[in-house]
């Protein structure tokens, strides 16, 4: 049978109008909700699955990467200062000593990170959405945006109801995929995905060291598929970097996973070891971000942005600072969209820098701020008063521009062993 359109009719259903509808319930899509509800917005937050937190709970990605600069110094404040020593309060603590009471007061090269309970990290998170008055859908997709030229006027709905719509005066998409924005023809970026996945599972030896430790965390050990790192080395040369944009290229994805790890269980004693946990979503970093008024670069290392929203630091390298301008997170075209976390606009490596939890959570405040911000004042997000967003966010405690004096003398940068001034582009 060859593909043809077909148009058929629903039965819509028009539900409550918010000021702010966040779609997307990872952990920049909670910040998101938490600063708009905070701020007196009638917030509604959309997740399609069952619990928050995204690709950092649902997902297994059950880490705060480093949050300081590599000397002693931290960079990334604000609700992911707050959330990382929240996980930390139930769940797993793995913060170093250096770390346990804040900043050291000293040069130190242990870096301040956090591994946590993925599940539950993600029940604080409702409670944070709960705490804050916003409103939450769970088992809710937010299918499309209704759009009025460039202007978003609301959000349709999947639910176990049907098909709903609700209306909005700020849309802020944190999907991680731009899902939102992508279908409203709004112009995003395409991304490729190298070969990871990962599970977890318990094992006898694992139950024996955390006996030994007395220390929980110690039963689990990973289990994967696909184990190629975030720079793509060793990739398959037969092996697609799947977009993740069709249930086909997904399906192709989850289906080669499952298989490879099912042999290696093959090969294993069943008495000794059992998965416990597999990823609820697929392990993919990037599947589309918005195309923004500015796209985050290696070269802007060091750089101040006038409307910087945070600053950053790179997890997977020492010193390199960044700023997140509020351009990488809106389209003045777009009079009533923004974005956050993965869904922030980027170029190569510099796009990696925003896409994992800290500063996920960073934009998503800034996300939330802004938003709050342009319906009071009565502008358009890209064009709040960038001096009254930084001072809000000032207050909560974000770092907007990392302090000159923390900027080392050599400023080369060198991304996995390769000269940043040679990388065209910002692409490894």
């Amino acid at each position: 049978m060859s593909e043809r359109s077909v148009t058929y009719c629903k039965r819509l259903t028009v539900k409550k109008e918010y000021d702010v509808i966040v779609c997307g319930g990872g952990v920049a899509g909670v910040a998101a909700a938490v600063s708009a509800a905070k701020n007196g917005c009638s917030t509604l937050l959309l997740e399609k699955s069952n619990i928050l937190g995204g690709l950092g709970t649902l997902g297994l990605i059950n880490l705060f990467v480093p949050m300081c600069n590599g000397r002693g110094k931290q960079i990334i404040f604000g609700l992911a200062e707050k959330w990382l020593r929240l996980s930390a309060e139930l769940g797993f603590d793995t913060i170093p000593e250096d770390w346990k009471e804040g900043e050291p007061g000293k040069y130190t090269e242990q870096r301040y990170v956090q591994r946590y309970s993925p599940a539950i990290f993600a029940y604080q998170l409702t409670e944070e959405i709960v705490k804050c008055g916003a409103d939450i859908l769970f088992d809710c997709m937010a299918a499309d945006p209704v759009m009025e030229g460039e202007l978003c006027r609301g959000v349709i709905t999947e639910s176990k109801a049907g098909t709903e719509f609700y209306g909005c005066r700020m849309l802020i998409d944190t999907t991680g995929d731009c899902d939102v924005l992508r279908r409203g023809g709004i112009p995003t970026v395409t991304g490729e995905n190298f070969f990871t996945f990962s599970a977890k599972m318990v094992t006898l030896d694992g139950c024996r060291r955390a006996l030994e430790k007395n220390d929980i965390q110690h039963i689990y050990s990973g289990i994967s598929g696909g184990g190629i790192n975030l720079f793509g080395d060793g990739q398959p040369v037969d092996m697609p970097r799947w977009s993740g944009l069709s249930a086909e290229e997904v399906t192709d994805y989850i289906i080669t996973n499952h298989l490879l790890i099912l042999k290696q269980l093959k090969e294993t004693n069943r008495k000794t070891r059992e998965v416990v946990t597999t990823p609820g979503m697929p392990q993919f970093r990037t599947t589309a971000h918005l195309k923004a008024d500015y796209s985050l670069k290696v070269a802007d290392a060091y750089r101040h942005f006038d409307d910087s929203v945070c600053a950053i630091n790179d997890f997977e390298h020492r010193d390199h600072l960044f700023e997140v301008p509020l351009r990488c997170l809106t389209r003045a075209d777009y009079p009533n969209i923004i974005t956050a976390g993965r869904s922030a606009d980027g170029t190569g490596y510099g796009w990696d820098l925003l896409r994992v939890i800290p500063p996920a959570i960073l934009t998503g405040q800034a996300a939330g701020e802004a938003a709050s911000l342009a319906l009071r004042t009565k502008r358009t997000v890209a064009a709040v008063d960038i001096r009254i967003l930084q001072n809000n966010l000032e207050k909560e405690n974000v770092m907007v521009h990392f302090p000159d004096e923390y900027v080392p003398e050599d400023k080369t940068v060198v991304i996995h062993g390769r000269n940043a001034a040679e990388i065209e582009g910002g692409h490894l």
